[in-house]
Order: structure tokens, then sequence, then C-alpha cells
């Protein structure tokens, strides 16, 4: 990335740079006025702001990215082309093609999953690798488990278990090699608790048994470039086992993932991975278990997102955000890129409006990202320690994207719009500074007083846009906006703030269901009352006080009154901790939630 010499910044020039360079100062700002018009002028000054040939540049939520060297284009003047910046629309379409992987960079997703009956299964199950079945609490096995085991393998089990103090708790694992009587290297052993927490001493209570996490628990247990055979064969009794199954395998994958793409060399103390992991899944029909693959357009949907947090922001800018997506096309997802000068079109009312897949009078159900793919703070910059986390600042747009990805890979019968605003916040001459006075696109001016406030503008003119070009049922948008929010709630549960109690208990319901939690929190007029500003009709930032509720407010202030939602992820979609289903830096969090949403309640059957 081309910086520019500190000689140049603007407290060089107030320290006299101004007369050396014979009036260069005085043409900046008459080539800035003229990109953003004055305070309450007739242009949008977040991402929809229209750019001047003038100005050599683009500018976005008014910021400005110089290319690096190596992808600039031929100059026009001394300086770098600054990157334009997108916003973009996906709809899920009826012909969709099956689940693809995204493009660009390859992904490190090395397992393979084939299923066979379990009423074949015999001693020789696992042969040469790793035979895993699973125990209850109290020891018990599935009945066609126990049968392969025999009295035997029973006693086997027993009797390790004693040894390493194995009581079958949900997640645990007893690992014993070259079982006797059994062609398996090893038989791994996972438990799975009971169903009645107090059964086993209550030592799972609170701990709900989840098969996607099962399903992560056993891949970190199997290893990576390693054969086994896992007997699907639960001995506690689950709602649906067909679901069950699904998530399982969706664990397997999400726990496989590994982001390693810019690894050249292998530590020594590192396992040789030789291949590909492959995991037969005995069930009791194979077929069935083929069929049912929505779970892993989903699963799909989730790598996807990790993969564009994970990316480095000299690699995924904002131009290469919008073309990495057209791989969605051949999913069946319908997309439409809005530069710069197409969103002063939306600005003035000027695109069409769409139909919806249902018809005319069917309103479909809107998904909102961030996507700020590296941000500096902009003028009011970061501190250098942790910046370069800063990369992980589109999660919101990722997931999003990952959405799209799972909704139409399993043909969701929905009509869903999924839109990410994409931009840099970097520093520079055309950058925003605190003090200036910028008109959104709802016309409604707003006075900066933090230039690290950013994805708040960039969220409410893509609301905006939203509910006025699509009329949408609710708009849910997604952000890793403030650090506020992980100091109140950490790094376990989402920040959900909304305006419909509907939305929220569905949301908070389908958090529940998948383990990416959410906690409300409160909305209302006295918080509203610190973003007002003395100049503008808005200020983007009220200071530290109840920060990550006033972010929340300054949007609500453009969505409409639209039943909306807006999770801030800030603990959730980057540096994420460890899981049993993921060990990445991103997590893809929200797209399984979300999925669950549209799944439970907006889908037609």
């Amino acid at each position: 990335m081309s910086r520019r010499p500190a000689s140049r910044n603007g407290a060089g020039r107030a320290r006299g740079g101004r007369a050396r360079r014979g009036g260069r100062e005085d043409k900046r700002r008459a080539r800035h006025l003229e990109r953003t018009g004055p305070a309450g002028g007739d242009e949008p000054s977040a991402w929809s702001r229209l750019s001047r040939e003038a100005g050599k540049g683009i500018v976005c939520a008014g910021h400005t990215r110089p290319l690096p060297a190596r992808a600039a284009r031929a100059p026009v003047s001394k300086r770098s082309l600054p990157r334009p910046h997108r916003v973009i629309k996906m709809r899920p379409i009826a012909k969709g093609r099956g689940t693809v992987a995204a493009q660009g960079k390859p992904m490190s997703e090395s397992i393979k999953i084939d299923y066979s009956a379990l009423a074949d299964s015999t001693v020789d199950a696992g042969g040469g690798g790793t035979l895993v079945v699973f125990a209850s609490g109290s020891l018990d096995f599935g009945r066609r488990t126990a049968d392969l085991l025999g009295e035997t393998g029973a006693a086997l089990v027993k009797r390790a278990a004693s040894a390493a103090k194995f009581k079958g708790k949900n997640g645990s694992a007893l690992d014993i090699i070259a079982p006797a009587g059994l062609a398996a290297d090893r038989l791994l052993v996972v438990g799975v608790g009971s169903e009645d927490a107090s059964a086993d001493g209550g030592k799972d209570k609170g701990k709900p048994f989840e098969p996607t996490n099962l399903g992560g628990a056993v891949a970190g247990k199997v290893g990576r470039g390693t054969t086994a055979t896992v007997l699907f064969d639960l001995p506690r009794p689950v709602p649906d086992e067909n679901r069950a199954l699904a998530e399982f395998t969706t664990g397997l994958r999400l726990r496989d993932y590994k982001f390693d793409t810019y690894k050249t060399k292998k530590k020594k103390d590192e396992p040789e991975e030789d291949g590909a992991t492959k995991v037969t899944i005995a069930v009791a029909d194979p077929d069935a278990a083929r069929a049912a693959a929505g779970l892993d357009a989903v699963a799909d949907g989730v790598i996807t997102a990790r993969q564009l947090v994970n990316e480095p922001p000299n690699v995924l800018y904002p131009e290469a955000f919008a073309d990495r997506l057209a791989f969605l096309k051949d999913v069946g997802v319908e997309i439409e890129v809005l530069d710069i000068p197409a969103m002063g079109e939306a600005r003035h009312g000027r695109l069409p409006r769409p139909h919806g897949n249902g018809g005319e009078a069917a309103k479909p159900v809107a998904f909102i990202g961030k996507g700020v793919t590296f941000d500096t703070g902009g003028i009011s910059i970061k501190p250098s320690g942790g910046m370069e986390d800063m990369k992980g600042d589109m999660a919101g747009a990722a997931c999003v994207v990952g959405l799209m990805q799972a909704l139409a890979g399993r043909k969701a019968k929905v009509d869903a719009i999924g839109a990410i605003g994409i931009v840099e916040n970097m520093p520079g001459p055309d950058a925003q500074r605190p003090g200036d006075i910028v008109t959104s696109m709802s016309g409604q001016t707003i006075e900066i007083i933090n230039t690290d406030a950013e994805g708040r503008l960039v969220l409410a003119d893509v609301c905006w846009y939203v509910q006025d070009r699509y009329k949408p049922a609710f708009m849910v948008d997604l952000a890793t906006l403030t650090g506020a929010i992980i100091v109140a709630l950490g790094q376990e549960h989402g920040g959900l703030f909304s305006n419909d109690d509907e939305l929220a208990d569905r949301l908070l319901a389908a958090g529940k269901t998948t383990g990416e939690k959410l906690w409300r929190m409160p909305l209302a007029p006295a918080y509203d009352k610190l973003i007002d500003s003395k100049f503008a009709d808005v200020k983007n930032s009220g200071g530290r006080h109840a920060s990550s509720i006033t972010a929340a407010q300054f949007i609500q202030r453009f969505v409409n009154d639209v039943p909306w939602a807006h999770l801030d992820i800030a603990g959730m979609g980057m540096s994420s901790p460890a899981t049993d289903i993921n060990q990445s830096w991103g997590s893809g969090w929200g797209v399984r939630l979300l999925n669950r949403l549209v799944e439970d309640h907006y889908e037609t059957h």
C-alpha cells in the first residue's frame, strides 16, 4: 500500500507547506468542495457521494484509498488513482446450479465425507483408521454400536474409561489405541452426555447437546489427513435424526476449515497431513443422507464468510471484494454492483424499481452488511497496536455474502435481498475531518465528530437505499461496529438492537438454536438525544457513554420505521475464540443464525 510522505499530511501544510507548494492547499480545498458540495447540498456524502474527474479519485464515506504500485493503472497525474468503492445488492434466484466454492485464493478445506449403511457395519469398520462411537453419560451405546462392540468391546471401553476417568461427558473423548477385537487402529469414544442432566450427576448441566458441536469435536479428535468411520448411532434421543445428522456433518466441515493460503513453509513440529481427511458416516439410510444437502450449502456459506474475513487487506480491497463475488452467479444469486455514479443515480431516485421473486405484492426480507475492508480510523486514527485486525471490519458484509450463498445453494423459498457497502477508511488529503457536515442519501445532514465512527455512515445510506428501493418486510444489519459491545458482552453474545419485538424474539430464538447467541440491548429517546447535533440533523458519535447504543440509535434514524434489527458483532465476527466448530481467526458468525431465522419463519412451503 502506497502512503504519502509525512510532510504532505494536513499537519505539514499547517506548518508552512502551503506557501512552498504555491497554493496547492487552496486547489485541494476547491476540489474537495467540488466533490462534496456545501453542507446540506444536493450530493450524498457517505458511500454514495459522486466522484469528480478533477479530484483524480473516488471518494467513499469521505475517504480515499490509493492503489498499490503493483496494481496501478496508467498514471493520469503524479497522484495514484484511489480505488473505487462499491455497494453490492444480491438476490437468490430460482435457477441455481448447486453449491460451488468461492473464487479467488483456494480455501483450505480438506475433508471428504461419504455415507454407508449402519446395518452393514462390522468389526472391520474403521480398518486402518479410526472408528468413532458415541457413549452416554452412563457409558451406554446405541443399539447397533453395542451389537458391533459386543461384550468384549464394551468391557474394554469400561476398563479404559475407568482408568482415564472418562464419564461420557458431552464433548469429552476416550482414545483407545489398537483396540482388541477390532480392525481399527484407534477406537475413539465420544461422550454425548445424558438427556436428563441429573442422570449423570448434573455434570452436563448448562451445556446443551448440539450435533453441530459434536461434529466439530469429532473432527478435532480425529485430526486432519486421516481416515475415520463414524457410527452415527446416538445413545440419546434427538427430535429429528436426519436434521441431527446434517448438523453433525456441518460441524465436521466447519472444524476442518483452516486458513493457510499464504503459508509456504511448515514448522518442524507441525504434523504432516497426507491428503484429505476421509470420513465415512454409517447411518440408517445413506441415500437419504446424501440427498439432504441443505446444510451443506450453509456450511459453504460459513466457509466463504470466513475466507473473506481472513484475507489480507491488500488482497481484499473494495474492488477486489466486488470482483470476488462473481462466483455467486453460479449458485443462483443475482448480483448488482453499484459504483459511485450509480449510487448517485440512486440518491436522485433514478434507478428502476425492481419486482420481487414473489410478485409485486410480496415484500422481500433484507440483510445488510458493513464492509470496511480496512479501518485505520481515518483522521481520528487508531493506535498502531492491533490495527492489523481491522482487516476484519468487513465481517458483517462477509456474513451477508455467505448467507446469500447458503439460501441460494439450498434453494430456499424466500425472496431475500443482501446489500453490502464496501469501503476503506484511510487518512489522506481528501478524507473527511472532524467538524465536517455531510449530507446522507436520505437528505439528513450529519456532523462528523469522529472519523473512526465511519461504519454507521455506510450502514445509514445502505439501509436507506434498501428500504426506499425494495420496501422490505424487515431489515437486519450486521456490523463490527463498536468496541463497547465487547466490553458489555465479551465474545459470548452479539449485541441485538431492534425497533420490532417480534423480529427481535425470532432472532434471539434462532441464536439459541444455532449457538450464535444474541443479547438484546435497549433503544430509547434519551439515548437518541445524545447524538443530536448543534449544527446538523445528527452527529456520528455521542461520546463514550452508551456508545454501542448511540451507534444503533444513529442507524435507526435511517430505517424509516421499517421493522429493523442491528447486530453489533464486533466481538463475534473477527479475532474469534476457538470453539468446537471454529479454529479460524474469522468465524463466519451470523450465517447459520440468519439462515435459521429465514428457515423457521420466512420461507414459503
